[in-house]
């Protein structure tokens, strides 16, 4: 697969401009233990907004979002394919940070603040035709909920109550396999009616 970094497929200027500054962005240059590289994926034609965390370490090396082990699952978890996953026509992917963060002592660190304070707003503003915002993990939650004092496993089983304009996931980290094997609920009921839900958004047909 070749490196997207980010990746633009659309014919507004706004966006295009926008996204331009996003890709020379510095404002976390000298906080990062790296250079910055912010990773997203956008179109104004996008049905579905994913938004995860941060950029991973393996994200950060090749400039393609969810390209690892997380991306696998959950790319199984919504029943598409690795080519539609990757068409900006179908999905946005917008992390609430654009750059990866570094590694801490229990894994890698929380997506830095700065992006959602000076680009977020802007992006989703020019996805006009999104239908179904999936939102995932604790940070990525907090911002797209209101109900901040939930946790993340408390607000993913009252799903129901966000559907069907938004969907909050766990992580599909493999470090979350302790978490799925607790609330096996979760594969058995929200997974069937996410993957419908995005066949109707995608009019995709199913996956094998």
């Amino acid at each position: 697969m070749e490196e997207m970094n980010i990746q633009l497929n659309d014919q507004s200027n706004e966006l295009t401009q926008l996204v331009k500054s996003i890709s020379a962005c510095q404002i976390c240059a000298g906080v990062l233990p790296h250079q910055p590289r912010p990773v997203i994926l956008v179109s104004q034609s996008a049905k579905i907004l994913i938004v995860g965390q941060a950029p991973g370490r393996k994200v950060h090396e090749t400039g393609i979002p969810f390209n690892d082990a997380s991306g696998q699952r959950l790319r199984e978890w919504l029943g598409v394919t690795e080519a539609q996953f990757y068409d900006p026509n179908l999905f946005a992917i917008i992390p609430m940070g654009f750059c990866f963060p570094g590694t801490g002592k229990q894994g890698d660190l929380p997506p830095r603040p700065e992006c959602a304070k000076h680009w977020r707003a802007q992006l989703l503003r020019l996805l006009p035709n999104i239908q179904l915002t999936i939102v995932i993990g604790q940070y990525a939650q907090a911002y797209h909920f209101n109900d901040k004092k939930m946790s993340v496993t408390e607000r993913v089983k009252n799903w129901q109550q966000y559907w069907p304009s938004r969907i909050p996931l766990p992580h599909p980290s493999p470090r979350n396999r302790i978490w799925l094997k607790r609330n096996p609920w979760y594969e058995q009921k929200l997974i069937p009616k996410l993957r419908s839900e995005v066949k109707n958004c995608l009019y995709l047909e199913e996956v094998e």
